[in-house]
């Protein structure tokens, strides 16, 4: 028993420095403006790459089940990370907006994504106890690796240049992932339990894309990514146009924000052990609802606005992180790469349409009044959905004839 216990720890400590590695990239917005400054490109034109990366991460997560099937987890978490890493170290070479799409868009997100839902699924699966608090503290270290390579990228932008910047960024992710693959063990599916039974809830593929509760799940991920990653986008320029701050006072919500988002996710994942992972869910998009409806109708001054989007960006990082033990709760963990990765599509959804929203309505006041209204119909998602059960033909969409 201990010297499972001990290995269970190598592998949480292996996915720990892999998704760190990982949640880097969320660092991009450091390079806009000096790849702006040395090539000419438009920033609009390059904040394009991150939207291609978001999207292209959620479509990575559909490929982990096969790939893990085919050739373990150890081996494809270091293939991964040996492409992530290529792919940023050609980013050092580019000299065209193309390029940079392939590799940072494509190569980079894809790569990314098959990483982050393969080690989060395996390592959800050896500790079926403490679902909630592992899950924290896996995307905890996602989060947290965006505000410590915030300095190291940061610096390394003022000393080598900002393409010079991408061969270093490559080097020390591909060794992260490299050695945190070394700890990694594909969890047995016999020991797979819930809440120290057998799971009775394995749903296959097949029959998690014929429940309603699956595309109920996504209407409500979709929501509370799209709420975050919109906010987490244009948050100094909220401060800017509509609490009328210096550019340099609403610079400091980025950090702030980055910080909210990682704690949300520690302690929520944790709570959600203790106090319910559906009651959190609610909590979390009520006080977004709420701090998206202050952002749109208060008269915004200094406390307003740093208090509405560290709020958002609190329960973003906490819904991020009980989704996954959500949907493993639902439909069981012996399929949860594939079926969370469906889920999980409504990330890269999230990250293009809010944009796509403010440019359709006109800003940022109608999109925020979308996402109120997107909030209010996931809440009621979530106060009136139940757990599907195989044996229960009332809860199973019927085939198509």
């Amino acid at each position: 028993m201990q010297k499972k216990s001990n290995n269970r720890l190598l592998i949480l400590l292996g996915t720990i420095m892999t998704q760190f590695a990982l949640g880097s990239v969320y660092t991009w917005s450091l390079f806009n403006q000096p790849l702006s400054d040395k090539f000419g490109w438009e920033i609009s034109q390059i904040a394009i790459t991150f939207s291609i990366f978001s999207l292209a991460l959620a479509v990575g997560t559909l490929f982990t089940s096969k790939l893990q099937e085919k050739l373990g987890i150890k081996k494809v978490t270091g293939i991964v990370g040996i492409v992530l890493g290529v792919g940023l170290i050609l980013t050092s070479k580019v000299n065209s907006l193309i390029m940079l799409y392939l590799t940072i868009g494509l190569v980079v997100g894809i790569s990314n994504g098959i990483a982050y839902m393969m080690t989060l699924s395996n390592c959800l699966k050896w500790f079926p106890e403490k679902k909630g608090l592992i899950s924290g503290l896996c995307v905890g270290a996602f989060g947290t690796s965006s505000i410590v390579f915030k300095y190291i990228n940061g610096a390394l932008i003022s000393s080598k240049g900002v393409s010079e910047t991408f061969l270093y960024w490559g080097v020390i992710v591909l060794v992260l992932i490299l050695i945190g693959s070394q700890f990694l063990k594909d969890a047995p599916v016999a020991d797979v339990v819930v809440d120290n039974t057998k799971s009775s809830n394995d749903f296959t593929f097949k029959e998690f894309l014929r429940t309603k509760q699956a595309y109920l799940l996504f209407i409500v991920f979709f929501t509370a990514c799209m709420s975050g990653l919109y906010l987490i986008g244009i948050v100094k320029d909220i401060g800017v146009q509509l609490a009328n701050l210096t550019p340099e006072v609403a610079a400091n919500a980025v950090a702030m924000v980055a910080i909210f988002n990682t704690s949300g996710r520690l302690i929520l994942g944790a709570l959600s052990d203790k106090l319910g992972r559906i009651k959190l869910v609610i909590f979390a998009l009520s006080v977004t609802l709420v701090a998206v409806l202050v952002l749109n109708f208060a008269t915004l001054n200094y406390s307003l606005y740093f208090a509405s989007v560290a709020a958002v960006a609190f329960c973003f990082g906490g819904n991020i992180t009980i989704f996954p033990v959500i949907v493993g709760d639902f439909f069981g963990f012996k399929n949860h790469s594939k079926n969370y990765g469906v889920i999980y599509q409504g990330f890269g959804l999230g990250a293009i349409l809010g944009s796509m929203i403010a440019q359709l309505t006109g800003g940022f006041k109608a999109t925020f009044m979308v996402i109120a209204v997107l909030c209010v119909i996931s809440i009621v998602i979530m106060a009136t959905i139940k757990q599907p059960k195989i044996d229960d033909k009332q809860d199973i969409l019927p085939r198509a004839s």
